[in-house]
C-alpha cells in the first residue's frame, strides 16, 4: 500500500523547524533525508527512522518494525503529533548515522 502525500506533508510540517531534511519519492513511499543522510521514510502512512540507541533511548516504547516483507526492522514513531519530539529523533538519528559512517 502507498503512503498518503498529505501524509508526507504533515511529517515534514511537523520537522519544518528543523534544518536540512528532504525526501524522495521511492516505489509509492517516500524515504526521509536530514543534512544529506538517509535516516528512514514513510512506509504506508507510517514513519519509520533507522534504528540507532540515541533514537530508541528518546522513545517511550521503542518498537521495531519491517517496513515490508524480507527488509530490516526499523523504529516506528508513533509520536509523530509532538513536534519537539519528533526534531530531537531525527536529529539524534542523523547524527547518529553520520558518526558510523566516519567510523
Amino acid at each position: 500500500m502507498a503512503s498518503a502525500k498529505e501524509y508526507l506533508t504533515f511529517i515534514l510540517d511537523q520537522l519544518s523547524g528543523l534544518e536540512g531534511i528532504s525526501h524522495r519519492p521511492m516505489m509509492g513511499e517516500y524515504l526521509l533525508y536530514c543534512r544529506g543522510t538517509l535516516i528512514g521514510g514513510i512506509y504506508d502512512d507510517r514513519l519509520l527512522l533507522k534504528p540507532t540507541r540515541a533514537a530508541a533511548d528518546l522513545l517511550p516504547r521503542p518498537l521495531l518494525v519491517s517496513p515490508y516483507p524480507g527488509a530490516k526492522e526499523m523504529l516506528l514513531v508513533e509520536e509523530v503529533e509532538d513536534r519537539e519530539l519528533l526534531s530531537e529523533l531525527i536529529a539524534a538519528t542523523a547524527d547518529a548515522l553520520t558518526k558510523q559512517k566516519k567510523g
